[in-house]
């Protein structure tokens, strides 16, 4: 009998030990024009034409093999596309998420939007679509916002950002590829940023998604680092082979590493290491023109 106490005794402390160790996966993912638009579909050229179902298949397929506890979404048109690629998740038995949130962009024309879609309970969303700079004398806006998710995980408070920076394309002979406005945007929501977490409170966050920049460039700097002052590391995302890629240009058959996770100092720690990897399967480049880069966290 005192065995069998002893046995019963110790259940309650085991399952407090495996609620404390709580393990999530972030991931996040442009899922390249998943809304109406002109296209090429079925060996012809169509008007207002949804992403197509062989594409959206893949995407689920990507979104299952990897099965993340939190996925990041760039490149999403209204809500009810976000609905849709929801939906189809749970349908189908993929993996199950039970929340979500979607943020227009700042400007009516935008038509790619944020979302994210969550197995664990969303504190709060916030969109902010008022940050500005001045570009070329002219007052600008990050197109597509910053997407704001602030979760609780144990005891420990933490946020997720969600940004989809300005891609190279532009019409500006004076700023080829756009990068003297990629890295005003960066600086202006890593001002924001910094002003509402400041290092000196070591706060935790991960910044996510699709920066339209390399490594080294200085939209990328921005959110690293402020002279001495470490904001964020870079996780060292890399597919089975170990490549770095993360978007392939078909037009030129070129290939970049344009997505990122960035972790504050402070959630460094909970990050489990070698666990950020990009997903490599067959059929991820027929669901965008990105891959998925993830990581995972041990509170």
């Amino acid at each position: 009998m005192g065995d069998n106490r002893f046995f019963f005794s110790l259940v309650p402390l085991l399952f407090a030990c495996l609620l404390e160790a709580s393990t999530l996966r972030i991931a996040s993912i442009n899922v390249e024009n998943y809304l109406l638009m002109d296209r090429w579909a079925d060996g012809k050229w169509r008007k207002e034409y949804p992403k197509p179902s062989k594409e959206k298949r893949a995407l689920r397929s990507m979104i299952n093999q990897v099965n993340p506890d939190i996925l990041l979404i760039q490149e999403i048109g209204d809500e009810p596309f976000l609905n849709e690629l929801w939906m189809d998740l749970n349908v189908t038995n993929g993996t199950q998420f039970l929340y979500s949130a979607w943020m227009p962009g700042s400007y009516e024309e935008e038509e790619r939007h944020l979302a994210v879609l969550s197995k664990i309970p969303l504190q709060s969303v916030l969109q902010h679509k008022d940050i500005t700079f001045t570009y070329f004398g002219e007052k600008k806006k990050p197109s597509r916002g910053l997407m704001e998710i602030n979760f609780q995980t144990k005891e420990q408070t933490w946020t997720l950002f969600n940004l989809h920076l300005k891609s190279k394309w532009t019409e500006r002979k004076d700023d080829p590829e756009a990068n003297i406005r990629r890295e005003k945007e960066a600086r202006a929501v890593r001002d924001f940023i910094r002003s509402k977490y400041p290092p000196s409170i070591q706060p935790c966050y991960v910044i996510a998604g699709d920066f339209n920049d390399h490594k080294n460039s200085a939209a990328l700097r921005r959110f690293t680092q402020v002279n001495q002052t470490k904001l964020a590391f870079m996780l060292p995302c890399q597919d089975r082979n170990r490549h770095f890629w993360t978007h392939y240009y078909a037009k030129e058959d070129s290939y970049a590493r344009l997505d990122y996770l960035l972790v504050s100092p402070a959630m460094q720690k909970y990050y489990l290491p070698d666990s950020a990897g990009i997903y490599d399967g067959y059929h991820t480049l027929m669901a965008s023109d990105h891959r998925m880069v993830y990581a995972d966290f041990k509170f």
